[in-house]
């Protein structure tokens, strides 16, 4: 399913970009907290959300999502597989210190670290070397047509503040490790977070010393997190919050008909799926004994089929998503009309799929599931186990806040789970590559917590790493993301 992104902000704050008469205060809220402060460690949007105003990678976006200058200012291909950036002169951290090569280079060798789940964004480079203090060298395993927006999220911390801190590693959060990374920041963007308080808010105040210029009037941003949809839009209309993003689908309508607010909304870029553990021998949360039902591939498209996605558009969603046949949503590169076709709901053939299987009674499994992170995500999961209880799939529903669920999921303490996914590149090699290439201990699958595994979809995101021939790659594109579809592997 492909979400529509929905969020209501006062009048007042639709100005806040407008004049730099006065200082303010954004007040700005949502339904979860981030998860950590450590740039390396959880490849998670709200976290990244957050970051990205504090620490910086060497390119960044314009407000067109094209690829432009950042910590470097320019780089010269040298050969399809040696990059040369010329790294901005005069950036400084947060605490002061100055931004050098040795910077860049200590960052490529923590972010790899397996312990974090952010190596997706300096896939295909061996290796980064300094040339001398504001110049550095990658070196690529073959010609990389994403190696520039991939590095938007290649974040930089301060090495000397790292190692004076004993953060030189990445938090391990799957196993509940905090570092002082993990609740401190020394980035060089435009705010500097000042507080965070879990679950409370998160402070950020404006760097006078950030290297760019600021636009707007904000000095300021209050984030507050808030789980309870009614207390979030009571905090909007009460004037407690200027800015709500995850605005509940039930009061959209409402709060499009209050003058005082603004609604804006649009397609996501995040596609909302289903993960099923397809490697273990044994389901560990399933009365199937001996064997594990979703490595059969009849057993998956029941559990698809089951699904009525227009059911959960029209009355979870309020409108609000588009039923998915593929990974990305539209606006992504790969999506195609023809081929993101949704699979419509057909309950009977489902039942005849799980009898052709050998479950002709079904059989029992749990459901994880954040009741906290997307809009109505708990919701949606009710209604997926009432689906699939009507074909004979009897459901468990663990639902639970992102914070604990994630490490469950990171864990392979799951059976089936559901899980948002965006795409920061634009590009869908960004999604096969984490959620549906085989695991390695690398970028590969590294969000790839159901294990599936095809050779094929393997050897097609393999080849598009390299290839820059853009007919070429679209083509190698549609068909993993076909394949992905009819083999069920998500």
């Amino acid at each position: 399913m492909h979400f529509k992104r929905v969020l209501a902000v006062a009048a007042l704050a639709t100005g806040l970009a407008l004049s730099a008469a006065h200082a303010t205060t954004l007040k700005w809220g949502a339904q979860n907290d981030i998860l950590t402060l450590d740039p390396h460690s959880q490849n998670h949007a709200t976290t990244n959300a957050i970051l990205m105003h504090s620490y910086e990678g060497l390119t960044r976006y314009n407000p067109k999502f094209e690829v432009e200058p950042a910590l470097a200012t320019k780089w010269t291909f040298i050969s399809p597989t040696q990059v040369r950036f010329e790294l901005r002169k005069g950036v400084k951290f947060h605490d002061g210190s100055n931004f050098t090569a040795d910077d860049v280079v200590f960052n490529f060798g923590r972010i790899k670290q397996p312990q974090g789940t952010m190596s997706i964004y300096v896939t295909g480079i061996n290796e980064v070397k300094k040339v001398d203090d504001y110049t550095v060298d990658m070196t690529l395993a073959a010609p990389n047509p994403m190696l520039l927006r991939n590095l938007i999220d290649f974040r930089m911390m301060s090495k000397a503040w790292a190692e004076k801190n004993n953060s030189t590693n990445v938090q391990d959060y799957k196993n509940k490790e905090d570092n002082f990374a993990s609740r401190n920041v020394n980035g060089t963007g435009a705010y500097q977070i000042t507080a965070w308080q879990p679950d409370q808010k998160i402070t950020m105040t404006i760097n006078k010393n950030w290297w760019d210029k600021h636009s707007g009037n904000v000095t300021e941003v209050i984030y507050t997190p808030i789980k309870s949809d009614p207390t979030r839009v009571a905090a909007l209309l009460s004037g407690e919050l200027d800015m709500l993003t995850d605005l509940p689908t039930q009061d959209v309508a409402r709060i499009r008909g209050d003058s005082k607010l603004k609604v804006m909304d649009g397609n996501e870029v995040r596609t909302i799926y289903l993960a099923l553990d397809m490697h273990s021998p044994e389901l560990k949360y399933s009365d199937v004994k001996g064997k594990n039902p979703f490595k059969d591939k009849r057993v998956r498209e029941a559990l698809s089929i089951a699904i009525d996605r227009e059911l959960i558009k029209r009355n979870t969603m309020r409108g609000l998503s588009l039923p998915a046949g593929i990974m990305v949503a539209p606006g992504v590169n790969g999506n195609a009309p023809d081929i993101d076709v949704a699979p419509k709901a057909d309950p009977e053939r489902a039942k005849k799929l799980l009898a052709d299987a050998g479950y002709p009674n079904g059989f029992e499994v749990q459901l994880n599931c954040p009741n906290n992170r997307y809009v109505n995500d708990e919701e949606i999961c009710q209604n997926i186990t009432v689906m699939w209880a009507r074909i004979g799939v009897k459901t468990k529903l663990a639902a639970e806040s992102m914070a604990t669920f994630i490490q469950k999921v990171q864990n392979y303490d799951t059976s089936a789970y559901l899980l948002g996914w965006g795409v920061a590149t634009m590009d869908a090699q960004y999604t096969l590559q984490s959620l549906v290439r085989t695991k390695t201990t690398g970028a590969d699958g590294n969000f790839n917590f159901g294990r599936a595994s095809d050779p094929e979809v393997d050897r097609l995101v393999d080849a598009m790493k390299s290839e820059i021939d853009t007919t070429k790659r679209n083509a190698m594109i549609r068909e993993a993301l076909v394949r992905t579809r009819d083999e069920v592997l998500l």
